[in-house]
């Protein structure tokens, strides 16, 4: 397994963390994979603030897939870039299918702990390469979700699969989360992916630029850290991290886009 794809341990250990303790997110699935799997992260990766922090993102995508496929109860969701995520069970609208895309050795790893049946799937997909999304299952409306992958992008690979999207799917939701180039300029100094060999990072400061010319047009922007899942923390908590996680100078680093066609 490659650095990239190392990566996503610190979001399991982060969920994994959370469900133990009863608040943000309910996931037995990542307790047992972080258990079985027992990778062996360190330093800021094992940060109680990010893991909680990790854990708000990963329920706000969660909350947006739930009310998109209330909206749209024939979609297709597509969750690129998957992990060693639990998604598709923690999600409770139904969908009529759901497929999971990662690199070749993270669906290995996939398929020790997930099932697939007629409505779930896991796909080999390489996100740098976005012609293969003209494999995917053809469908009017497409439900995408892309969290914590474009920071691994170049934002020509990035376009390329807003692109590769755009052209295959009638009507197309995404929500995807961001580094600006502050942020990556920063990261070089404190980001946790450094402790798993992660060096080069990509930002993108204007969403405009990379959508410019599609059908792909911007919606709105969302919080990482939404008032309601904060004040599951304890006071003191709450303070600390509020501090490090919220207001302007956690935007200038971190930003998430909801897009739609």
């Amino acid at each position: 397994m490659n650095e990239v794809n190392k990566t996503l341990y610190i979001p399991l250990y982060g969920k994994s963390k959370v469900s133990q303790q009863g608040i943000i997110l309910n996931d037995p699935s990542a307790e047992k994979i972080w258990k079985e799997e027992a990778f062996p992260i360190r330093g800021k990766s094992r940060s109680k603030w990010l893991a909680y922090n990790m854990a708000m993102r990963t329920r706000v995508f969660d909350d947006w897939t739930d009310s998109m496929l209330q909206r749209c109860r024939d979609a297709l969701v597509l969750h690129i870039g998957c992990g060693l995520d639990s998604r598709h069970m923690r999600v409770k609208t139904p969908c009529t299918e759901w497929v999971d895309c990662d690199l070749p050795d993270v669906i290995e790893i996939r398929k020790k702990y997930f099932q697939e049946n007629e409505t779930y799937h896991m796909t080999v997909l390489d996100a740098s390469r976005p012609e293969q999304i003209g494999t995917l299952p053809d469908c009017n409306t497409a439900i995408v979700i892309l969290e914590g992958l474009s920071m691994y992008l170049t934002n020509s690979q990035v376009r390329g699969v807003l692109q590769a999207l755009d052209k295959k799917y009638r009507e197309i939701h995404i929500l995807m989360d961001v580094y600006t180039e502050f942020g990556v300029k920063a990261s070089k100094y404190k980001n946790p992916v450094n402790d798993v060999g992660v060096t080069k990072l990509y930002g993108i400061d204007a969403i405009g630029n990379i959508i410019d010319g599609l059908r792909i047009r911007f919606v709105k922007e969302h919080s990482f850290t939404p008032a309601a899942l904060v004040k599951e923390l304890t006071p003191i908590e709450r303070m600390f991290f509020k501090l490090l996680f919220t207001g302007k100078l956690y935007r200038k680093i971190y930003r998430m886009y909801e897009l739609k066609a």
